[in-house]
């Protein structure tokens, strides 16, 4: 797409994500809302802060569960207007291609390989055997063969599966511009480093929202790509 910045609304206050969505249109290429603010205020949340912002929403829920329950919750998201929903490609094959059969028509469903809030020590805790890479080369070949648009992945990671998957559609977040705070996340990357390695959109919260202007900080990163 032809502005790959997605501005992370990461809030419960849906007036808040409104005036952000506003103060970002025509700035960014998509916004995206996350559980916190799902929980908090449903799909008429999410209506009314895309209508604020008119461009792509990201719903990023990450579903995870049985294969029945996921087709119901995506198919329960009918009247929600999103353009890329998540799931954890953890949940498999099975799971994946129910939750991309039930999706709107023309939506991408993508799966969440490895949050980029962990590292090998945290896979490590969960039974995980190998390196991040590994994990992430597993996860993907899972999404791709269950029919999904594309995978979630660190920018670490979205070379080596570019190359593996060259028209897929990759969503990198953990995305900071020089000198920005890390904050919680583990594998970061600047806007230019992870666009030079193969991302499709960057997923990008903090360092526009926590802006005074989000606008002119949108502006400038789009500028370093």
């Amino acid at each position: 797409m032809s502005n790959p910045v997605f501005c992370a609304v990461d809030t419960a206050d849906k007036d808040h994500a409104r005036a952000l969505a506003a103060r970002v249109a025509g700035r960014v290429g998509g916004i995206k809302l996350g559980l916190e603010f799902f929980m908090a205020n449903g799909r008429e949340g999410v209506a009314a802060v895309a209508g604020e912002g008119g461009v792509p929403v990201f719903l990023d829920l990450k579903l995870h569960d049985i294969p029945n329950t996921v087709a119901g919750a995506v198919r329960s998201l009918a009247s929600c207007p999103y353009d890329i929903l998540t799931v954890h490609a953890g949940g498999g094959s099975a799971m994946m291609r129910a939750a991309k059969a039930a999706a709107r028509p023309g939506a991408k469903v993508v799966g969440v390989t490895v949050l980029t809030s962990m590292d090998e020590e945290d896979l490590a805790a969960t039974g995980v055997i190998g390196t991040t890479a590994d994990q992430v080369r597993r996860l993907a070949v899972l999404a791709r063969g269950a029919g999904l648009d594309g995978i979630v992945c660190s920018a670490h990671e979205v070379a080596a599966m570019r190359t593996q998957w060259p028209d897929g559609f990759f969503v990198v977040p953990g995305i900071r511009p020089a000198g920005s705070a890390v904050g919680d996340q583990k594998r970061v990357m600047t806007p230019r480093q992870a666009m030079d390695a193969g991302a499709s959109i960057l997923v990008i919260g903090r360092p526009i929202t926590g802006a005074d202007d989000p606008g002119a900080a949108a502006d400038a990163i789009l500028q370093s790509l």
